[in-house]
């Protein structure tokens, strides 16, 4: 188990250097030798210019230093990367962590209620659908399910503060103060993802279902609720844990529509503020952060599949 782990860390290191390359190098191919004309404007003077990249290193070569190889953009991105430091926003006059530090919060609290309840409650029906697969249990979900999935998500969330927020006043329409201000775009959120998690979860079971090994527990007299659990649930998890690694990392990027339609201060609403605001130093680390935690998320993926599956760890 320790070298299957340690063989997949060591080959995540190239991907990850692969995927901060190609991130340095998008940013600085969009907006040329420096973001010193976006940031102080088009009229900005030859001196401003120059004083600006020479503030925060847009003056150096891009990969290759000239007198010391390292002394270039794209390693001292590298080590800022590495020691957490993800550049300054001059927008915001202040260093992009801490705005990023501001918008985790409230993005988790907001996605990972999502996640779980999502998870559980697709992981439940899913289940239900299968153990009673075509029989009336199984119809009602599939229908329902079919239903959620046709509607689309922005009718979800107008529907949502139109008749549950405006008119019976159950829920606030806008802000992010308390637990009450989550719970609206929390149901809304598992909501609009539940059909396609029940169907895919169902499908995921009912490829077990009918293996050898499960009329074997039947044929021993084990009851339907003990072969679903211990045998059945268990085999189909690996395609149900990366389906829902696959969900991880906007965990941490949050989500865009709720978070614009809900005025809750997170990633998400970081993202779009930056973008509209063209603080490239925010955009790039938004994107960053979201291509390491999925890195870290497909290593902690693999090692589950290693855990659940023992074939998978011995496998040549």
């Amino acid at each position: 188990m320790f070298k299957y782990v340690l063989r997949r860390i060591l080959e995540a290191i190239p991907t990850t250097l692969g995927i901060l390359l190609i991130t340095f190098l998008l940013f600085n191919v969009v907006i040329g030798d420096s973001p010193a004309l976006t940031i102080l404007g088009k009229g900005a003077s030859e001196e401003s210019i120059r004083a600006f990249n020479r503030q925060y290193g847009y003056d150096k070569p891009l990969i290759i230093g000239e007198d010391d190889f390292f002394d270039s953009q794209f390693f001292a991105f590298m080590k800022n990367v590495a020691t957490g430091d993800l550049g300054y926003s001059a927008k915001m006059n202040e260093p992009v962590k801490d705005i990023l530090k501001r918008g985790v919060g409230p993005s988790l609290s907001l996605t990972v209620p999502i996640l779980v309840f999502g998870s559980v409650l697709a992981l439940f029906f899913a289940t239900l659908s299968a153990a009673y697969r075509g029989r009336a249990p199984d119809k009602i979900i599939l229908f329902v399910s079919a239903v959620l999935m046709s509607v689309n998500y922005v009718v979800w969330v107008l529907l949502g503060q139109f008749f549950l927020a405006f008119k019976a006043e159950w829920f606030p329409i806008w802000g992010y103060g308390s637990v009450e201000y989550m719970i609206l775009p929390v149901m809304i959120g598992v909501l609009s993802s539940l059909g396609m998690d029940v169907r895919f979860y169902r499908t995921a079971i009912l490829d077990e279902i009918y293996k050898p090994y499960v009329l074997t527990a039947r044929s021993k007299g084990l009851n339907r609720f003990t072969v679903m659990t211990r045998h059945v649930l268990r085999n189909a998890l690996i395609p149900i844990v990366t389906y829902i690694s696959l969900s991880i990392p906007y965990l941490f990027t949050g989500s865009l529509l709720l978070e614009s339609f809900f005025g809750i201060p997170g990633l998400g609403s970081v993202s779009i503020n930056a973008i509209h605001s063209a603080d490239l130093a925010v955009v790039r680390a938004v994107v960053v952060l979201g291509a390491l935690v999925y890195q870290v998320v497909n290593l902690v993926t693999d090692v589950l599949y290693a855990f659940l599956d023992p074939r998978v760890r011995i496998a040549k």
